[in-house]
């Protein structure tokens, strides 16, 4: 069975409706969304539950936030059924996105994201997805590159000088998608979330940059 974007959407309100969707059926609808209606990669990844970690390492350096298998990837555009099979090797996974393929990430602190929101909402920018996490940081999605172009960007802008709690994360780095568990701390979260035009095409990282570095610059004493 594949889907379509009305598939996806009538099969989750018919779910709601009937009330008793299994829990791995609405976890692989979620994973079919990304994959099919916001062209993303998706990964399983670990849970914890206290300090332990469903990866089974006594000694995991960061339970319940990483990969179980970095190779399991279920590849944008995948079909509910194809999501549903390979999905079904890791009951329960935390929903993880890799980084630096579809999209990087600047990352802020949550306040400093919201505020931040707010202003490029008023100027009217380009946004993409945006994710809260139970850490307290907020994810911009932005164009692939950007984690590379961090120290251009920010000397060109002016804030090279300035400390900042803001970072870029690329290749290599997996982020906890929404409504996973992501640490034992509790669901991330979307600040703003994918539409069609934004998640395929987030935007570049230079638009955002210098109300995200104002912003994150001004938090401690805002």
């Amino acid at each position: 069975m594949g889907f379509t974007i009305g598939g996806i959407l009538e099969m989750r309100t018919g779910s709601r409706r009937r009330g008793r969707t299994s829990g791995r059926a609405s976890e692989c609808t979620t994973v079919a969304e990304f994959t099919g209606l916001w062209g993303w990669d998706v990964v399983p990844g670990a849970r914890a539950a206290g300090p332990q970690c469903s990866c089974g390492s006594a000694d995991c350096a960061t339970p319940g936030a990483h990969p179980l298998d970095p190779s399991a990837v279920v590849p944008a555009g995948s079909t509910l059924d194809e999501v549903t099979a390979s999905w079904g090797r890791f009951p329960g996974a935390a929903v993880l996105l890799p980084v630096g393929r579809a999209f990087d990430i600047i990352d802020v602190p949550e306040a400093a994201g919201r505020r931040a929101l707010v202003r490029l909402e008023r100027m009217g920018l380009p946004l993409g997805p945006v994710i809260a996490t139970p850490e307290g940081r907020a994810h911009f999605f932005v164009a692939p590159g950007a984690a590379a172009e961090l120290p251009s960007l920010l000397y060109r802008t002016g804030w090279d000088d300035a400390t900042l709690d803001l970072h870029a994360l690329g290749p290599g780095a997996y982020i906890t998608a929404p409504p996973s568990d992501r640490a034992g701390l509790g669901p991330t979260t979307w600040l703003r979330a994918p539409s069609l035009d934004t998640a395929t095409q987030p935007p570049q990282a230079r638009l955002l940059l210098g109300t995200l570095a104002y912003v994150a610059h001004r938090s401690p004493c805002a």
